[in-house]
């Protein structure tokens, strides 16, 4: 395939020389003559290893050569790839000026260009970006529209510096955010020798998806210093703490718990956040990270109150308030918490929960249901479908397999406000997810 990479700079030079280096011919483009210059002399702009092997074999080979013409990039290429940085401005945005500037040029090649071209974004931009930016950009400057005589692809970079080439052709997942199928398989063909799951979605999940990979990385980064500060704080090996958290794939290093939903709870999690976090006050440890995740958590409980609020229904009906399904635990369950929010807001409720019921409950659970929520006990039912009946907002509050069904049987003239994903539905005027 025939490529432009506008951009010499760490993200385009690896791409530019990998992709070279899978015999596809690539003109690299940048308006920095010395960049050019040391690319067309078989050298590499960037210092990372194994690139300028690379670079040196494909411009010997006649693969890859670099130039400071967007005329001639654009006209000798099929496909175009932005690469270009989006640095910070002061106030945390993105600054998107190298982009808008190269989707310019690209755009004014494009209006005198009769075959079909393809621009790529792998610059890392905020969701949204690809359309308030990119697309107006290029049919302002060449006249013609997206989708129709030219396509638009987001393809995010997984790179890390320092095993930038080795993560290139081994990555996690490869990601095609598409416009137009046609516009995808193309691109796809690019990445049809290298062994990892290729993802075709939307260009706007795609633009969010390095966000995700980024903020947890970096969540993950402080999470395990703040473990490790306490942990040594109280004589003992950090590293030794975080090896042996590492050693469970089932749930700390999987994709459990990683489902946007609802607000965490029960017997366990909040008791111990509190309970490590003052740990580290008594051992005078600031860990930011740490003390954030009850705030969160209240914010997020906060939010499903706000969505409930905004449907402007006063009778609401709730399907499971245990703090998850096929319990009956109903300390510090969110759902309770919510209940309790909507009854001081004057709101009329009915509940159900199956594994809630009195006459079942003992010891701890029965103790707290009726000395510390008996207000709730009146609001309970007996079946789910009372609560379908009573409500005019239904909020399905736990997984319950039984409430798949009593959610999909609730009428047009009702509205859902889903916690869980129960339904595999969008919101849209009838159904409102939590984050989807």
């Amino acid at each position: 395939m025939q490529l432009s990479i506008f951009g010499l700079g760490y993200v385009g030079t690896v791409s530019a020389g990998c992709l070279a280096g899978d015999h596809n011919d690539v003109i690299g483009v940048d308006p920095n003559e010395t960049k050019v210059d040391l690319i067309n002399r078989g050298l590499a702009p960037i210092v990372e290893p194994h690139v300028k092997d690379l670079i040196t074999e494909n411009v010997r080979d006649g693969r890859l050569r670099a130039t400071t013409s967007v005329h001639d990039a654009v006209s000798n290429s099929q496909m175009s790839m932005i690469c270009v940085g989006t640095p910070s401005q002061l106030n945390g945005n993105l600054d998107l000026s190298h982009v808008r500037r190269v989707c310019e040029q690209i755009g004014q090649v494009l209006a005198h260009k009769d075959a079909y071209h393809i621009v790529v974004a792998r610059s890392t931009m905020l969701p949204g970006s690809m359309e308030s930016v990119v697309v107006p950009t290029l049919e302002a400057a060449s006249g013609r529209r997206a989708g129709t005589d030219f396509g638009v692809c987001s393809n995010p970079e997984f790179l890390r510096e320092g095993t930038a080439v080795r993560d290139f052709y081994n990555p996690p997942k490869t990601v095609i955010g598409e416009n137009a199928p046609h516009d995808g398989d193309l691109l796809a063909e690019l990445y049809a020798r290298i062994d990892a799951p290729l993802i075709r979605t939307s260009v706007k999940v795609a633009e969010m998806v390095k966000y995700a990979d980024n903020n947890w990385h970096a969540l993950k980064v402080a999470f395990a210093n703040e473990i490790g500060t306490i942990a040594k704080a109280a004589g003992l090996d950090g590293r030794q703490v975080m090896q042996i958290f590492c050693e469970d794939r089932k749930l700390n290093l999987s994709d459990y718990y990683l489902k946007p939903g609802f607000a965490f709870g029960g017997s366990c999690l909040p008791k111990d956040v509190r309970a490590l976090t003052y740990k580290a006050r008594s051992l005078d440890l600031d860990v930011p990270v740490l003390n954030s995740i009850m705030v969160s958590n209240r914010v997020h409980i906060e939010r499903a109150l706000e969505l409930i609020a905004s449907k402007q229904n006063r009778r609401i009906g709730i399907l499971g308030f245990a703090f998850k399904a096929t319990t009956d635990d109903l300390r510090e369950s969110p759902v309770v918490e919510l209940v309790e929010r909507l009854i001081g807001k004057g709101y009329d409720l009915r509940l159900y929960d199956s594994n809630v019921n009195m006459a079942a409950l003992t010891g701890a659970n029965r103790d707290y249901i009726l000395n510390h929520i008996p207000h709730i006990s009146r609001l309970m039912v007996s079946s789910a479908a009372e609560v379908v009946d009573f409500g005019d907002t239904i909020v399905v509050g736990n997984a319950a397999e039984e409430f798949r069904s009593a959610a999909g049987q609730v009428n047009s003239d009702k509205v859902i406000v889903d916690l869980v994903r129960i339904l595999d539905r969008n919101s849209d005027g009838g159904y409102e997810g939590m984050c989807w």
